[in-house]
């Protein structure tokens, strides 16, 4: 892996070129450019606000804000790994007429992501500063944001690995890009984005085996990552659980351990196996 990695950097240059390309095709000739990347997640908050907010009638403050601060991570971890399925597939006659590190082509289409998240969070801050001048009180922007390069490493890490083991897989079973979509869809309800980790923790519905499953949910980093962000970029509240506001839980950073480990391996496991099927690239029809 090394090996990979040294020639990975030899050829840097290309990397940095295919991040830039996809940045300006992606909304060429488009009006709006950047912006159209947050009509999606800034709608689907719109609509999840009155519909939890106003229609069920939950009273946490701020909801939007909140909903947001997970919604745009795991928006970033869909569309890079969605993007990064046919990355490989799309450059396929490329790939058999000139040589370049493989795992390039789908770097670049997660990296370029990774700016439009960048970009999105730059958007986030300007939403709470608004927010913070319309209603005067204590400044949203708290000495918490410090760990916020470290959940942005670990996302980052977590999709490239994800986005490799894809787009390597894809390139040979093109059915697994119709599995992973499915899965992502899945996910967006397996992870706290409409609603509060505490809602896990507190379900009486759940009854005594809600310890258990609280656990195994945050064994899914992505999940992990949901409340870790929230908690990270804003002031805690109070939580609308069963008809009555409950005390928020504090961030556990041992599972936020958890999650970086899971990610870590997940990117080696990704990247050691898309360097063992990318010389088999050219052989694909």
């Amino acid at each position: 892996m090394r090996a990979e990695l040294r020639e990975l950097w030899r050829f840097r240059e290309l990397l940095w070129t295919m991040i830039e390309r996809e940045l300006r095709i992606r909304y060429k000739n488009s009006v709006l450019g950047f912006f159209w990347s947050l009509l999606n997640p800034l709608v689907t908050v719109l609509v999840m606000t009155v519909v939890f907010k106003y229609l069920i009638g939950n009273p946490t403050p701020n909801f939007s804000a909140y909903i947001l601060a997970a919604y745009l991570p795991f928006m970033f971890f869909q569309f890079a790994i969605l993007d990064s399925a046919q990355s490989v597939l799309v450059a396929l006659p490329v790939v058999k007429k000139v040589y370049f590190p493989r795992e390039i082509l789908p770097l670049a289409t997660i990296l370029s992501n990774f700016v439009h998240f960048l970009l999105a969070l730059g958007v986030f801050f300007a939403y709470l500063l608004v927010i913070w001048v319309l209603n005067p009180g204590e400044s949203p922007f708290n000495v918490t944001i410090a760990f916020l390069p470290g959940l942005l490493i670990i996302n980052l890490a977590l999709a490239v690995g994800c986005g490799l083991l894809v787009s390597s897989l894809n390139t040979f079973y093109e059915d697994i890009k119709y599995v992973v979509s499915v899965g992502l869809y899945l996910m967006f309800f397996l992870c706290p984005i409409m609603y509060f980790s505490e809602n896990v923790r507190y379900s009486k519905q759940l009854g005594e085996s809600g310890d258990l499953i609280y656990t195994l949910y945050h064994f899914n980093p992505l999940a992990m990552l949901s409340t870790a962000y929230r908690k990270v970029l804003l002031d805690p509240q109070q939580v609308y659980v069963d008809g009555q506001l409950v005390e928020p839980l504090p961030l556990d950073w041992t599972w936020v351990g958890v999650s970086a480990g899971v990610s870590v391996l997940i990117l080696v496991g990704g990247y050691a196996l898309f360097n063992r099927l990318k010389w088999k690239f050219v052989e694909r029809p």
